[in-house]
Protein backbone atom coordinates (compact mmCIF):
# COMPACT_ATOMS: atom_id res chain seq x y z
CA UNK A 1 0.00 0.00 0.00
CA UNK A 2 2.97 2.13 0.87
CA UNK A 3 3.66 2.87 -3.04
CA UNK A 4 0.22 3.54 -4.24
CA UNK A 5 0.13 6.66 -5.66
CA UNK A 6 -3.51 7.26 -4.83
CA UNK A 7 -2.88 6.70 -1.50
CA UNK A 8 -0.30 9.42 -1.40
CA UNK A 9 -1.84 11.36 -3.24
CA UNK A 10 -5.45 11.14 -0.98
CA UNK A 11 -3.35 10.99 1.86
CA UNK A 12 -1.89 14.28 1.35
CA UNK A 13 -5.29 15.89 0.87
CA UNK A 14 -6.12 14.15 4.26
CA UNK A 15 -3.40 15.76 6.03
CA UNK A 16 -3.77 19.27 4.86
CA UNK A 17 -7.87 19.15 5.37
CA UNK A 18 -7.20 18.32 9.07
CA UNK A 19 -4.25 20.48 9.70
CA UNK A 20 -6.43 23.88 7.69
CA UNK A 21 -9.34 22.60 10.30
CA UNK A 22 -7.30 22.77 13.23
CA UNK A 23 -5.41 26.18 12.43
CA UNK A 24 -8.72 27.76 11.51
CA UNK A 25 -10.26 27.03 14.89
CA UNK A 26 -7.17 27.66 16.92
CA UNK A 27 -7.43 30.88 15.47
CA UNK A 28 -10.67 31.58 15.97
CA UNK A 29 -10.16 30.98 19.51
CA UNK A 30 -7.01 32.37 19.76
CA UNK A 31 -9.49 36.22 18.15
CA UNK A 32 -12.28 35.55 21.20
CA UNK A 33 -14.46 34.64 18.42
CA UNK A 34 -18.08 33.10 19.81
CA UNK A 35 -19.41 32.45 22.98
CA UNK A 36 -18.41 30.13 25.50
CA UNK A 37 -20.52 27.04 23.93
CA UNK A 38 -19.40 28.49 20.34
CA UNK A 39 -16.14 28.19 21.76
CA UNK A 40 -16.40 25.06 23.23
CA UNK A 41 -17.36 23.46 19.96
CA UNK A 42 -14.38 25.32 18.26
CA UNK A 43 -12.10 23.04 21.20
CA UNK A 44 -13.67 19.68 20.15
CA UNK A 45 -13.39 20.31 16.47
CA UNK A 46 -9.66 20.83 16.94
CA UNK A 47 -9.35 17.89 19.36
CA UNK A 48 -11.26 15.86 16.94
CA UNK A 49 -9.12 16.92 13.73
CA UNK A 50 -5.85 15.97 15.58
CA UNK A 51 -7.33 12.30 16.89
CA UNK A 52 -8.45 11.65 12.91
CA UNK A 53 -5.00 12.71 11.84
CA UNK A 54 -3.15 10.78 14.22
CA UNK A 55 -5.22 7.91 13.72
CA UNK A 56 -4.95 8.40 9.63
CA UNK A 57 -0.81 8.57 10.52
CA UNK A 58 -0.66 5.64 12.39
CA UNK A 59 -2.79 3.01 10.59
CA UNK A 60 -0.55 4.15 7.34
CA UNK A 61 2.75 3.58 9.41
CA UNK A 62 1.85 0.45 10.86
CA UNK A 63 0.14 -0.91 7.49
CA UNK A 64 3.92 -0.11 6.09
CA UNK A 65 5.43 -1.72 8.91
CA UNK A 66 3.35 -4.81 8.59
CA UNK A 67 4.50 -5.31 4.83
CA UNK A 68 8.38 -5.03 6.20
CA UNK A 69 7.47 -8.43 7.32
CA UNK A 70 8.97 -7.18 11.07
CA UNK A 71 5.60 -7.51 13.08
CA UNK A 72 4.87 -10.45 15.39
CA UNK A 73 1.50 -11.54 17.12
CA UNK A 74 2.13 -10.34 21.26
CA UNK A 75 -0.16 -13.44 22.73
CA UNK A 76 -0.79 -12.61 26.21
CA UNK A 77 -3.22 -13.89 29.04
CA UNK A 78 -6.49 -11.81 29.18
CA UNK A 79 -10.22 -11.46 29.68
CA UNK A 80 -12.07 -10.81 26.68
CA UNK A 81 -15.36 -9.08 28.41
CA UNK A 82 -12.09 -6.64 30.25
CA UNK A 83 -10.65 -5.67 26.99
CA UNK A 84 -14.02 -5.11 25.02
CA UNK A 85 -15.16 -2.85 27.98
CA UNK A 86 -12.14 -0.46 27.18
CA UNK A 87 -12.96 -0.74 23.77
CA UNK A 88 -16.56 0.16 24.15
CA UNK A 89 -15.90 2.84 26.37
CA UNK A 90 -13.05 4.49 24.31
CA UNK A 91 -15.60 4.09 20.93
CA UNK A 92 -18.68 5.72 23.27
CA UNK A 93 -16.48 9.03 23.82
CA UNK A 94 -15.92 9.15 20.31
CA UNK A 95 -19.20 9.70 19.57
CA UNK A 96 -20.00 11.97 22.31
CA UNK A 97 -17.09 14.29 20.82
CA UNK A 98 -17.64 13.79 17.69
CA UNK A 99 -21.01 15.14 18.43
CA UNK A 100 -22.84 12.52 16.34
CA UNK A 101 -25.96 11.79 19.00
CA UNK A 102 -27.94 10.06 15.86
CA UNK A 103 -26.02 6.76 16.19
CA UNK A 104 -26.50 4.55 18.73
CA UNK A 105 -23.43 2.03 20.04
CA UNK A 106 -24.70 -1.31 20.05
CA UNK A 107 -22.71 -4.13 22.25
CA UNK A 108 -22.85 -7.98 21.60
CA UNK A 109 -21.62 -11.15 23.09
CA UNK A 110 -22.65 -15.24 23.24
CA UNK A 111 -21.29 -16.42 26.53
CA UNK A 112 -17.72 -16.77 27.28
CA UNK A 113 -18.07 -13.55 29.35
CA UNK A 114 -14.93 -13.67 32.14
CA UNK A 115 -13.68 -16.98 31.02
CA UNK A 116 -9.16 -15.59 30.00
CA UNK A 117 -7.67 -16.60 26.86
CA UNK A 118 -4.21 -15.98 25.56
CA UNK A 119 -4.57 -13.47 22.93
CA UNK A 120 -3.02 -10.45 21.08
CA UNK A 121 -5.45 -7.88 22.89
CA UNK A 122 -3.25 -5.01 21.23
CA UNK A 123 -4.11 -6.00 18.05
CA UNK A 124 -7.07 -7.23 18.22
CA UNK A 125 -7.93 -3.36 19.38
CA UNK A 126 -6.58 -2.03 16.41
CA UNK A 127 -8.93 -3.91 13.71
CA UNK A 128 -12.03 -3.31 15.85
CA UNK A 129 -11.24 0.48 16.05
CA UNK A 130 -10.01 0.95 12.41
CA UNK A 131 -13.12 -1.12 11.85
CA UNK A 132 -15.18 1.43 13.93
CA UNK A 133 -13.60 4.28 12.36
CA UNK A 134 -14.74 2.98 8.90
CA UNK A 135 -18.63 2.49 9.94
CA UNK A 136 -18.09 6.04 11.84
CA UNK A 137 -17.26 7.82 8.53
CA UNK A 138 -20.20 5.41 6.56
CA UNK A 139 -22.80 6.04 8.69
CA UNK A 140 -24.75 9.58 9.47
CA UNK A 141 -27.06 7.87 11.97
CA UNK A 142 -28.92 4.74 12.72
CA UNK A 143 -26.34 2.36 14.95
CA UNK A 144 -23.15 0.42 14.90
CA UNK A 145 -22.75 -2.75 16.81
CA UNK A 146 -20.31 -4.88 18.15
CA UNK A 147 -20.13 -8.22 19.23
CA UNK A 148 -17.81 -11.54 19.44
CA UNK A 149 -18.67 -15.00 20.19
CA UNK A 150 -16.31 -17.87 21.33
CA UNK A 151 -16.45 -21.16 19.58
CA UNK A 152 -14.21 -24.31 18.64
CA UNK A 153 -11.07 -22.19 20.09
CA UNK A 154 -11.71 -19.14 18.28
CA UNK A 155 -13.32 -15.74 18.94
CA UNK A 156 -15.38 -14.14 15.84
CA UNK A 157 -15.79 -10.46 15.96
CA UNK A 158 -18.71 -8.39 14.46
CA UNK A 159 -18.56 -4.82 13.59
CA UNK A 160 -21.99 -3.22 11.82
CA UNK A 161 -23.36 -0.51 10.92
CA UNK A 162 -26.60 0.79 9.07
CA UNK A 163 -24.66 3.40 7.14
CA UNK A 164 -24.28 4.06 3.33
CA UNK A 165 -20.81 2.04 2.92
CA UNK A 166 -21.20 -1.44 2.05
CA UNK A 167 -20.49 -1.31 -1.63
CA UNK A 168 -17.36 0.97 -0.98
CA UNK A 169 -16.08 -1.15 1.61
CA UNK A 170 -16.70 -4.46 -0.55
CA UNK A 171 -14.26 -2.96 -2.85
CA UNK A 172 -11.64 -1.90 -0.42
CA UNK A 173 -11.57 -5.51 0.98
CA UNK A 174 -11.90 -7.33 -2.21
CA UNK A 175 -9.30 -5.38 -4.44
CA UNK A 176 -6.35 -6.04 -6.13
CA UNK A 177 -5.27 -2.46 -7.81
CA UNK A 178 -6.08 -0.11 -5.18
CA UNK A 179 -5.29 3.32 -7.28
CA UNK A 180 -8.17 1.50 -9.52
CA UNK A 181 -10.72 1.06 -6.75
CA UNK A 182 -9.80 4.86 -5.10
CA UNK A 183 -10.59 6.34 -8.45
CA UNK A 184 -13.69 4.39 -8.26
CA UNK A 185 -14.38 5.62 -4.13
CA UNK A 186 -12.24 8.14 -3.37
CA UNK A 187 -11.94 7.57 0.32
CA UNK A 188 -8.28 7.62 1.60
CA UNK A 189 -9.31 6.83 4.81
CA UNK A 190 -11.46 3.51 4.49
CA UNK A 191 -9.16 2.33 2.07
CA UNK A 192 -6.58 2.79 4.38
CA UNK A 193 -8.63 1.34 7.19
CA UNK A 194 -9.33 -2.00 5.68
CA UNK A 195 -6.51 -2.11 4.22
CA UNK A 196 -4.89 -2.37 7.88
CA UNK A 197 -7.21 -4.45 9.47
CA UNK A 198 -7.24 -7.54 6.82
CA UNK A 199 -3.08 -6.89 7.39
CA UNK A 200 -2.97 -7.47 10.81
CA UNK A 201 -6.10 -10.11 10.89
CA UNK A 202 -3.21 -12.05 8.70
CA UNK A 203 -0.59 -11.94 10.66
CA UNK A 204 -2.73 -13.08 13.64
CA UNK A 205 -3.96 -15.94 11.35
CA UNK A 206 -6.94 -15.13 11.26
CA UNK A 207 -9.91 -14.31 8.44
CA UNK A 208 -12.10 -11.15 7.22
CA UNK A 209 -15.35 -10.89 5.48
CA UNK A 210 -17.91 -8.51 4.46
CA UNK A 211 -21.89 -9.02 4.26
CA UNK A 212 -24.43 -6.61 3.44
CA UNK A 213 -26.17 -5.00 6.30
CA UNK A 214 -29.66 -4.29 5.54
CA UNK A 215 -29.68 -2.69 1.81
CA UNK A 216 -26.44 -0.36 2.10
CA UNK A 217 -25.10 -0.95 5.62
CA UNK A 218 -21.77 -2.83 6.46
CA UNK A 219 -21.08 -6.16 8.29
CA UNK A 220 -17.33 -7.14 8.67
CA UNK A 221 -16.63 -10.21 10.90
CA UNK A 222 -13.35 -11.77 11.31
CA UNK A 223 -12.24 -14.65 13.47
CA UNK A 224 -8.80 -15.71 15.13
CA UNK A 225 -7.89 -18.43 16.40
CA UNK A 226 -7.50 -18.45 20.55
CA UNK A 227 -6.58 -20.75 23.76
CA UNK A 228 -8.21 -20.56 26.36
CA UNK A 229 -6.20 -20.23 29.96
CA UNK A 230 -6.41 -22.83 31.76
CA UNK A 231 -8.41 -22.60 35.03
CA UNK A 232 -6.66 -24.08 38.47
CA UNK A 233 -8.52 -27.08 39.65
CA UNK A 234 -10.16 -27.43 42.78
CA UNK A 235 -7.71 -28.59 45.61
CA UNK A 236 -8.78 -31.69 46.94
CA UNK A 237 -8.07 -33.56 50.47
CA UNK A 238 -5.91 -36.00 49.13
CA UNK A 239 -6.79 -38.02 52.08
CA UNK A 240 -10.49 -38.01 51.90
CA UNK A 241 -10.27 -41.40 49.83
CA UNK A 242 -7.89 -43.08 51.72
CA UNK A 243 -8.66 -46.16 53.84
CA UNK A 244 -6.81 -47.21 57.13
CA UNK A 245 -6.81 -50.77 57.60
CA UNK A 246 -7.70 -51.56 61.35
Amino acid sequence: MINCPSILTGMSHEVRTHMNAIVAFSYLMNRGAGNESEREEFSNHILSSCEQLIGLLDNFLDSAILDSGSQKADIKKCRLDSVMGEILAEFRETIRREDQPDIVLVTESSGFESQEMYIDSDRVFRVLRALFRNSLNNTKSGYIKIGYEFREKNVTFHVLDSGQGYFKCKEFLHTEDLNESLAKFDDTVSAVNITLAKKLISMLGGSLWIECNGLTGTGFYFTIPVKEAIRPDISIDKYSNSMIAI
